[in-house]
């Protein structure tokens, strides 16, 4: 059986082209890696041809483009021949709509506010302007609405099998509400000229027994869709009769009478821009076609966890991974339902592994969720980062990025500008919605009245604005003392802001933040819409700051881009190995068993790319000589019209960082420039400077394509293409030590390691979704069995085929394996190091009883590679290291880094317990 928590963990991405067969055939490569647990994408019913997983369009199912239920049990085998556990990416925020295929949506669009699953979305039902009745808002036509009509680009269909009505737009299906059907059925029967016939004489008896608005009822519809199925020759009478509503540009009548059907739906259809002000259902971020579920709800709860249950009481699932926990509603309620219905489905109290995806803010630690182990490691990932980097090296970086971008490099103010940006573009319609409710918060009571609506839409927009982190986790008893501070002290700084009268303003708003405003003794406000206020506020916060921070910030501030990386901070320094080691000591302290994470799906590049720009910190003079090279020698294939630079001076900087994060050493690479116009132009949108995916500017998007064509054109740009070869050869090395270094402290630091598929390698990958290419498994196997017993020397010699990684890899994974206790519930003993080098090592010990491992992992080895010219010679690193109370002491470093950036050594601790006590 495979372990409680795992030793480690093996991302994979599922889709129709790498489905459950082709997983399990790769499960006795993962077990013979050090493997114990496969982590899984999303596999419940996906839209058609994902390649991620996430837009579920029904939980209660299998995904049947990856083989589905037959599929999902010959892959389960294979795991459990192969003694491995299975871990599930799962989606309990949100599900993929609009288009024809998620059976949810379809119901409420068909039946409103009356059907069983309205109550399963996050609708605000009477937003709508201009509409008498309640509806929701569809922003799904490419044009105008009204030229979509016109063009007849919508269409009625009638569907003979149902006996059901749709409109449909191109792949979009929009049900009529079948309170219509009577009054349509008769206009079609006339429109035909049937009314004479058998068929169009049982088609309107079957009308007229169901008059008036409400009818059929939801209650009758089932009976009357089946009686209309089975009139004999109905479908061709309907067919016919259909023109009633077929719009053209020449049919002015039938336009009329199709939009008035459309506009008495429970639904309103609308042009795409409209969702950025108009829409009136929450969403996963600003993604139109991903709704959010009120999974708060015990029915939506109960059914989107339908399949997990069996998994779970099978035996087939041993783990799940939760996305974007900051959409729920209330996390707490969740994770101690979760814990409920796992003890349901296991029978007995048993371990079940449980991570969050949650990205923590400096200085936030993770609220402890019932039964969660950690996080998917997002923290971890920079903290390796910040740690290997060379503090020296990022002052200087700064300085060039100061001279290119001519700002200031404080990275705040840039935030609260791309906050700005996000505000009042991406997610106006939820925060409309919020700042309506907050209106009517305060309209509702004499006390607070006198707040005007546009007056509180500024105070909560600068609330918005200096909120630090993605969001509380307040409960229906309130906030904790941490959540309270954190509302008081955002209010204080929005308050600080401020030129308008106050007179109680700020006060107001915090109370309805943390619903203070309930309180016993308090003005009786609305409890339902206080309530409602500040929970939707958590769940608008997270994607607040992930749009400005993660898709707006990151692409506009390029110090360094290794450290533009989700959970990330772009301005930071590096971090102090004391520092890390007091961060470690925490982390066995309240979470060690959470995920370390050095590559995702969601990161903003692969791990192997991070590590190569690492080393620009460690030569920061000639990468600054380099790139002002670069500039002029690139100065003819800039794009210029008028006042519009493409690229502009500060994205050519960024471009030339990518470039060497990503630069193929292998020359036959032909697929390099498309994948780096790609990466050019998401990150062009997602910075929203120049251009952006709401308004893009189609002159400097294709004056991109264009200058990053023209300087990896050999003909055009030999010059160029040979100096920054040389030059990503050289931070490659650098970078190859460093990925050595950090996939060395993801293995052995306190936490569970998760590899993402392929990262056996060196992964080079940029933003998705090319970091979800296909991955040469054979290939892999083949290697595996070449280095089973690895020659460290033979290996460093060829390092940049990436056999080096692998086989050091798997040695760790093997010692994983070999000291389980010490790696899974070890304690953390940061160890002294001394000697000329002492900086450039970082040590530390894992001990469980007398078992033990101290690992040495060098970092800034630029020095002692001839500035990335030649591989790592150990031999010159002076330096000791000290383990006092162990079976080694006086570690010299040099005996144990000679062909590797790091060692391990197993050990024996001594009988009595030695805790380091030096940083607590």
């Amino acid at each position: 059986m495979p372990p409680a928590i795992p030793t480690a963990t093996y991302r994979l991405q599922l889709t129709k082209d790498f489905d459950f067969d082709a997983a399990a055939l790769i499960a006795p490569y993962l077990r013979a890696l050090g493997i114990s647990h496969v982590y899984a994408s999303p596999f419940m019913k996906a839209r058609a041809g994902s390649t991620h997983g996430y837009d579920v369009v029904d939980h209660t199912e299998l995904n049947p483009e990856l083989g589905g239920d037959a599929g999902f049990e010959r892959f389960s085998a294979a795991l459990k021949r192969n003694d491995l556990g299975l871990i599930l990416d799962f989606v309990p925020n949100h599900v993929g709509v609009h288009y024809a295929d998620n059976p949810w949506w379809l119901d409420v669009l068909e039946w409103g506010q009356a059907s069983p699953h309205a109550v399963s979305f996050d609708i605000d039902w009477e937003t709508l302007p201009y509409r008498a009745r309640g509806g929701l808002l569809l922003p799904i036509i490419g044009s105008s609405y009204g030229q979509a009509l016109e063009n007849g680009e919508i269409e009625l269909k009638y569907d003979a099998s149902e006996g059901s009505f749709s409109a449909w737009y191109y792949e979009h299906r929009l049900p009529i509400a079948p309170e219509r059907y009577s009054e349509m059925l008769h206009a079609i029967v006339k429109e035909a000229g049937a009314g004479d016939t058998a068929a169009g004489r049982a088609i309107l008896t079957l009308a007229g027994k169901h008059k008036g608005l409400r009818h059929p009822n939801r209650n009758e519809a089932p009976a009357f869709k089946k009686q209309l199925a089975a009139i004999e020759g109905a479908a061709p009478v309907i067919a016919r009769g259909l023109d009633a509503y077929r719009a053209a540009p020449d049919r002015p009548a039938q336009i009329q009478a199709l939009h008035m059907l459309l506009e008495r739906q429970h639904y309103k259809l609308g042009q795409w821009r409209l969702a950025s002000s108009e829409i009136n259902y929450r969403r996963f971020f600003d993604v139109n076609t991903l709704a959010g579920l009120r999974v708060e709800d015990s029915d939506t709860f109960e059914a989107i966890h339908t399949q997990v249950k069996r998994l779970i009481a099978e035996g087939k699932l041993q783990g799940l991974r939760l996305d974007h926990i900051d959409g729920l509603r209330d996390p707490s309620q969740y994770f101690q339902r979760l814990r409920r219905l796992i003890r349901e489905a296991q029978g007995k109290v048993k371990p079940f592994y449980l991570v969050v995806e949650k990205i923590l803010g400096k200085d936030e630690k993770l609220v402890p969720f019932a039964g969660v182990h950690g996080t998917t490691g997002y923290e971890w990932l920079n903290a390796i980062t910040q740690v290997l980097a060379d503090d020296e090296g990022l002052k200087p970086l700064g300085e060039t990025w100061r001279q290119v971008s001519n700002t200031s490099p404080t990275f705040e103010p840039l935030l609260v500008e791309a906050k700005r940006r996000v505000l009042n573009t991406l997610l106006l319609s939820e925060f409309t919605v919020l700042t309506r409710l907050l209106a009517r918060i305060a309209n509702g009571h004499y006390s607070t009245r006198d707040f005007s609506a546009d007056t509180l839409r500024q105070a909560f927009e600068l609330y918005v604005l200096h909120f630090p982190v993605y969001r509380t986790y307040l409960t229906a008893a309130g906030p904790s003392p941490l959540d309270r501070a954190l509302i008081s002290n955002t209010i204080d700084k929005a308050r600080a802001e401020w030129f308008g009268t106050d007179e109680g303003l700020f006060d107001f708003l915090r109370d309805a933040l943390t619903l203070d405003l309930l309180k016993p003794g308090r003005p009786t406000h609305s409890k339902l819409r206080v309530r409602r206020f500040a929970f939707k506020v958590q769940q608008f916060t997270g994607p607040t700051m992930a749009k400005s921070l993660e898709d707006t910030a990151f692409y506009r501030y390029h110090k360094l881009l290794a450290f533009n990386e989700v959970g990330g901070e772009p301005a930071a320094g590096a971090m102090p190995v004391q520092r890390f080691h007091k961060l470690m000591i925490q982390r066995v302290n309240e979470f060690p068993h959470g995920m370390t994470s050095t590559a995702t799906h969601d990161t903003k590049r692969g791990e192997d790319a991070r590590a190569r720009l690492l080393a620009l910190a460690e030569l920061p003079g000639e990468w600054a000589t380099a790139a002002s090279r670069w500039k002029v020698l690139n100065a003819p294939h800039i794009i210029v019209d008028g006042e519009m630079r493409s690229p502009s001076f500060a994205f050519e900087y960024m471009l030339y960082q990518a470039l060497i994060g990503a630069w193929p050493l292998d020359e036959h690479d032909h697929t390099f420039l498309e994948r780096m116009q790609a990466y050019a132009l998401k990150a062009a949108r997602e910075g929203k400077e120049e251009t952006s995916w709401l308004n893009p500017h189609a002159a400097y998007e294709q004056g991109l394509q264009d200058f990053l064509a023209r300087i990896l054109d050999p003909l055009a740009s030999r010059e160029f293409i040979d100096q920054i070869d040389a030059f990503a050869r050289r931070t490659a090395l650098i970078g190859a030590l460093n990925s050595l270094s950090q996939i060395t402290l993801k293995a052995t630091i306190p936490g569970m390691p998760d590899f993402y598929q392929g990262t056996e390698f060196f992964d080079t990958s940029l933003v998705d979704p090319d970091n979800r290419r296909p991955v040469d498994f054979a290939g892999r196997v083949a290697i595996l069995e070449k280095t089973r017993t690895p020659d460290w020397e033979a290996l460093s010699e060829i390092w940049s085929n990436g056999h080096i990684k692998f086989a050091w890899t798997r040695e760790l994974l093997k010692l994983r394996g070999e000291l389980a206790d010490v790696f899974t519930d070890g304690d953390y003993d940061p160890l002294d190091v001394t000697g000329p080098h002492a900086a450039h090592i970082i040590a530390f010990a894992r001990r469980h009883q007398r078992d033990a491992a101290i690992v040495i992992v060098g970092r800034t080895l630029a020095d002692f590679t001839d500035g990335g010219r030649k591989w790592l010679d150990g031999s010159k690193l002076d330096a000791t290291v000290h383990a006092p109370g162990y079976d080694v002491t006086g570690i010299t470093v040099s005996k144990y880094l000679q062909y590797l950036p790091a060692a391990i050594i197993k050990t024996k601790a001594a009988p009595k317990r030695i805790r380091s006590t030096r940083l607590q």
